[in-house]
């Protein structure tokens, strides 16, 4: 899988629509989850994109420290359901995270869904807090430190 990182302005509108498309494909319609994804947040985000040939398959965003939480976040983790089972969700989470260590963030803090705990727990977050619901789902808060 081959990963881009761009800031909002950097994004071409093709990359725009395909990152919008695959966050809708996945959290609205798979999820059956009605919510406002265009959140308003998008332009202070970093954009990482992974490819496969032409096709966005996995996908985060990055804020800085304050941008979202106190401390730097990643959020919209997401891979496409025809490309899973291929490791691209533990891949576009390791370049994000490398992405935060390169820029001297000291944590990340994800609000993570629940049946996903394993997986974090594995790239070395670790859950605080008490399980809460966000758009209907159970979620928690969970932190790397470095």
């Amino acid at each position: 899988m081959k990963i881009i990182t761009k800031t909002f302005n950097e994004l071409t509108l093709n990359e725009l629509y395909a990152l919008l498309q695959l966050r809708s494909e996945v959290f609205v319609v798979e999820q059956d989850c009605v919510y406002q994804d265009v959140d308003g947040k998008d332009q202070k985000a970093i954009h990482i994109l992974g490819y496969e040939g032409d096709t966005l398959v996995a996908y985060t965003r990055i804020f800085k420290p304050g941008d979202y939480f106190e401390q730097s976040s990643i959020g919209r983790v997401v891979v496409s359901p025809d490309y899973r089972r291929k490791d691209y969700g533990k891949e576009i989470m390791v370049a994000s995270i490398a992405f935060a260590k390169a820029k001297n963030y000291p944590s990340i803090k994800i609000s993570a869904q629940c049946y996903l705990d394993k997986f974090y727990t594995d790239l070395g977050f670790t859950a605080i807090g008490e399980t809460y619901l966000e758009d209907g789902i159970p979620h928690h808060a969970m932190v790397l430190n470095f």
